[in-house]
């Protein structure tokens, strides 16, 4: 009878009367978050403080529990398919944490959420195959998801489509900083929400296209771990890739303890976006015309 109940939609939680009435359920259920005098809180362990050293295991419990929060949540049309590649591809997505997140970061490159042919596949956001393997030089084993679209299968490393941003993005890296450990001395790249939502033909859904109700409950648990995240890092810049992502950066960092964050807006790598085929080129300005460029040269 327990796994039944857990079949309530996001949507259902929402309509389910008044804001009592939707606690009192959302608690019956043990589904985060939890509404307390009209906020809205995740349930997670408590994360002591201690040195940098412990940084990278801070901040992968973050997630951990970020997903625990994500897994209980079932999506109504238009999606039909969700991966969650910090849950099947998590061996490489710890690498990279690993390797590139181990000090404190004055920047962070901010994206929106896992790209079929890319994150999806490799756990790293932006994940375009040949620039984890080779730049990033990450290659794990990575799984399957529990319920997978046909016309996007995860073959993880062996997958032979390219990911357009994530090409064009690690591509500008790399030609900017040579290496990948010039780049992450100063910088993290991260993703506001890690699942990825299809619809029955495997179309990419947005969190910016999903329904209402949907999009609130993922931006209270996403900004959630995102203002940990922030704090740990103690983040000056924080990059947005995108105009989703720059405005969860100014909404979160509202409620940060941290002072003088500047916030940017970045163009998306998107091959979606109009008129975007130049983008190293628009990467290149934004960085110059905001006096970025130093943090990397």
């Amino acid at each position: 009878m327990g796994r039944l109940r857990l079949l309530f939609s996001v949507e259902n939680i929402f309509k389910f009367g008044t804001q009592e009435k939707s606690r009192m359920l959302r608690k019956k259920l043990k589904l985060d978050p939890i509404v307390q005098n009209n906020s809205i809180s995740i349930q997670h362990s408590t994360i002591s403080d201690s040195t940098t050293t412990d940084l990278v295991q801070r901040i992968l419990e973050i997630e951990k529990n970020m997903c625990k929060s994500l897994e209980r949540l079932k999506f109504c049309s238009p999606v039909a398919y969700v991966y969650n590649p910090l849950q099947y591809a998590w061996e490489p997505h710890k690498e990279y944490v690993m390797k590139y997140c181990n000090s404190v970061k004055p920047i962070v490159f901010l994206g929106i959420n896992p790209g079929p042919f890319g994150m999806c596949q490799t756990g790293v956001p932006f994940g375009q195959i040949n620039a984890v393997k080779n730049f990033l030089g990450i290659e794990k084993p990575v799984l399957k998801p529990e319920k997978e679209c046909p016309s996007r299968t995860i073959t993880g490393f062996n997958c032979t489509r390219s990911e357009i941003s994530g090409e064009r993005f690690w591509g500008y890296i790399q030609k900017l900083c040579g290496t990948s450990e010039k780049f992450f001395e100063n910088a993290f790249v991260y993703n506001y929400c890690p699942l990825a939502f299809m619809k029955n033909n495997g179309t990419n859904v947005t969190p910016a296209e999903l329904p209402e109700a949907s999009q609130r409950i993922i931006e209270e648990i996403c900004d959630e771990a995102l203002l940990q995240i922030f704090n740990l890092l103690q983040v000056k810049k924080v990059i947005g890739i995108g105009r989703f992502s720059e405005k969860r950066a100014q909404q979160v960092l509202k409620k940060s303890t941290l002072e003088d964050v500047s916030i940017y807006f970045m163009p998306h790598p998107s091959p979606r976006v109009v008129n975007n085929q130049n983008w190293p080129q628009k990467a290149e300005n934004f960085l110059k015309e905001n006096n970025l460029m130093d943090y990397f040269l």
